[in-house]
């Protein structure tokens, strides 16, 4: 059975021959410090894993009423500073953010006034993919595995979108203060991301498609500000994207024993990342597999840090073998770690893909 062939079975919550076991996007600093820097696909082979590729390449159209100008320089930590300003007729939104060898945060969020909104509703433009580019990515893997893709945004969730241009402590606020004009911003968004799926996605070879993000966690919201502000719009989405053939996947790094119906109720085909305890999250995982996984495919729940990072052989072992245990029964599984690693030495990675392996039904 081939990767691909293993992936989209357990997607489709079938039995595969044995369990699939990837990695949640492998990132280019871990690429470069412990791989020679060799390429995503290369690494999923190097190891014998189920590859799972994120490809996602858009452009960032300008327009005369959306000018777009970055900046960069350095600071006392050497890490890269953008600042970043969008002059439209009717105004100007500026950003900060501020880029690490291991990741990227915003320091100064786009939206500081509620009627900043209607700029991103008037005048932006919204990115094209390439389906050329991406239909090369995808003949390049070929039956290794699957290739991942997002909606355009900062992760596909209007929340998670939200959140990364507001700030999600105020967006929480906004929720009892202004909710009119937090369903507003979202709509805004939404109309973009729809706009993207309807002129960008038919046709395109994607595998599955991710939405969600870790804001609409519920170490991050309330089941309530869930049920409300996520839900129906990632319901839509997903009717969206189920019209052209796509599964999704909901993306959750964070808390979601609380929230575990709603996952299921806005109709995704999978849920991630299954985050233990350890790594900041509250995964039970015997209990999600009881509860949903009859009803979604379940991906992810291996700790990167205390267990794959620095784990002794012996205790990865155990723990593929827990998840395969509690996770595994009658498919609709794919291991993963529960989100990304940067100093994980190849041989952990080697066990854990070996004992993956062994990891067979029937």
């Amino acid at each position: 059975m081939t990767s691909k062939e293993r992936m989209m079975l357990a997607l489709r919550r079938e039995v595969p021959d044995r369990v699939p076991a990837t990695v949640h996007q492998w990132q280019a600093y871990h690429l470069e410090k412990y791989l020679n820097g060799i390429d995503p696909i290369s690494a999923f082979r190097r190891f014998g894993l189920d590859a799972a590729i994120i490809c996602f390449p858009i452009d960032e159209p300008q327009t005369p009423d959306w000018r777009r100008q970055v900046i960069e320089t350095r600071n006392a930590d050497g890490n890269i500073i953008q600042n970043i300003t969008v002059t439209t007729p009717e105004g100007t939104l500026t950003e900060t953010i501020e880029i690490s060898p291991i990741t990227q945060w915003f320091t100064g969020h786009p939206i500081k006034r509620p009627e900043d909104v209607d700029l991103i509703d008037k005048y932006m433009p919204v990115p094209r993919l390439d389906r050329e580019a991406l239909a090369r990515e995808y003949d390049r893997l070929g039956d290794d595995g699957i290739l991942r893709g997002f909606i355009w945004g900062v992760q596909g969730g209007c929340w998670q979108h939200a959140t990364a241009w507001y700030g999600l402590e105020p967006l929480i606020m906004a929720t009892f203060d202004n909710p009119d004009w937090v369903h507003h911003f979202l709509r805004v968004l939404q109309k973009k991301k729809m706009q993207f799926i309807a002129e960008s996605l038919p046709g395109a070879k994607y595998d599955l498609m991710e939405t969600g993000g870790g804001a609409s966690s519920s170490t991050c919201i309330s089941p309530d500000i869930h049920r409300e502000f996520c839900l129906p719009y990632d319901r839509e989405q997903h009717d969206a994207l189920h019209a052209l053939g796509f599964p999704c996947v909901y993306h959750t790094c964070g808390g979601m024993m609380a929230i575990l119906d709603l996952i299921v109720e806005n109709d995704c085909d999978a849920s991630e990342t299954l985050t233990p305890p350890g790594m900041g999250g509250d995964a039970r995982h015997a209990e999600i597999k009881q509860r949903i996984g009859g009803e979604v495919c379940l991906i992810g729940g291996m700790n990167q840090f205390q267990i794959l990072d620095r784990g002794t052989p012996e205790q990865i072992r155990e723990e593929v073998h827990r998840l395969f245990a509690d996770l595994g029964p009658n498919g609709g599984y794919m291991m993963s770690p529960s989100d990304h690693f940067f100093e994980t030495p190849p041989e952990n990675l080697q066990c854990y893909a070996d004992t993956a392996r062994d990891c067979r039904y029937g």
